[in-house]
């Protein structure tokens, strides 16, 4: 069965990395679509919770988020708590790209689901919520309660 879950695993990779390309603004790196993610969920992060939420170097991360800020997705700003710590916070710009990559992503997703009967949908639905909520403690989501808006309280895994 993990073979099998793997195997789809790739596939659904291949379907959301096409979505990635196709939009609009621009591709965005998996590395960078996960500081994206990260600070979806953590708006207002510092360099050191972001690091530790990506599992990467503060100085990777700190030239990730150089990279970031220079294609307008993210922001610095000074910390209202510590003078010598700054937040960094999606832009609109950024909060548009994710939205316009969920969009793509979902046409990719979505093509394929049409091409499904509707009771293998309504089965596929329920096991991947089975497996979303045996899921969540390995990849630091918690509970349900969490999540990016418009994911009905699921949080979003750090992968591209």
């Amino acid at each position: 069965m993990a073979d099998d879950v793997c195997a789809v695993a790739e596939l659904l990779e291949v379907l959301l990395g096409r979505g990635q390309e196709a939009v609009p603004s621009g591709p965005v790196s998996p590395s960078q679509l996960r500081a994206l993610l990260v600070l979806e969920r953590r708006d207002g992060a510092n360099l050191r919770a972001l690091s530790d939420a990506l599992r990467s170097r503060s100085s990777s991360v700190s030239r990730l988020c150089d990279r970031l800020e220079a294609m307008g997705l993210v922001r610095r700003e000074p910390s209202p708590t510590s003078r010598r710590e700054v937040e960094i916070r999606l832009s609109h710009r950024g909060r548009a790209v994710l939205r316009e990559l969920r969009e793509a992503r979902a046409r990719e997703v979505a093509t394929v689901l049409g091409r499904m009967e509707p009771s293998a949908v309504r089965a596929l639905a329920e096991g991947l919520v089975a497996f979303r909520e045996a899921a969540l403690d390995d990849v630091g989501g918690g509970h349900a309660s969490g999540g990016r808006p418009g994911t009905h309280g699921h949080p979003v895994a750090d992968s591209a």
